[in-house]
């Protein structure tokens, strides 16, 4: 068995894209998926099952949900890896007094190459920094995520990508959840 985590886009927010988790979690494992937690409202699913491509196992959740609630919904499926990866990449964590309320992680869908950040655009979002790293993108909001255009549907235009994007302290605690799991 592997768990996955998979990170749903867009759902439960301001009344757009409904689901009860409850409901999601009753759904996923009647499909056979094992071991279904759910993190908070905002799409975040733990399941185990015997693939261990995390694109099938995206696809297929992503079917479900249309079946059962009629939504179209972007999934990024990642590994117990990924966070590790995630935080141990993580450029920001290493500046002096940072502010993890301002940090995120937007998840993408396939790998990015190096030079995908040129193509971000980036200086034209200043005092907003970001940083590429496989298939994440570390944003660091001056402000905040709500006061500003570097956001998922601008990676996503800008790159060609599905992309979720999370704030730290859900990261820390799915992480926290991936060790408890194993």
């Amino acid at each position: 068995m592997t768990t996955h985590l998979a990170l749903l886009r867009g759902i439960n927010v301001s009344g757009h894209n409904m689901m009860k988790m409850e409901v999601l979690k009753t759904t996923l494992e009647a499909v056979g998926f094992e071991n279904v937690q759910t993190y908070i409202q905002s799409g975040n699913v733990f399941v185990d099952c015997t693939e261990e491509n995390a694109a099938s196992v995206g696809f297929k959740i992503k079917q479900e949900i249309f079946k059962a609630f009629g939504h179209e919904v972007p999934v990024v499926v990642i590994g117990k890896t990924d966070l590790e990866v995630c935080f141990a990449n993580n450029p920001f964590l290493k500046e002096k007094e940072v502010d993890t309320k301002k940090l995120y992680v937007a998840f993408i869908s396939k790998e990015l190459k190096s030079d995908s950040i040129n193509d971000l655009k980036i200086s034209q979002f200043k005092p907003d920094e970001a940083s590429i790293d496989a298939s994440r993108i570390y944003i660091k909001y001056a402000v905040g995520a709500g006061k500003t255009r570097f956001d998922q549907k601008y990676i996503e235009k800008k790159l060609n990508v599905t992309a979720t994007i999370r704030n730290w302290n859900t990261i820390t605690q799915l992480l926290n959840i991936f060790e408890n799991k194993n």
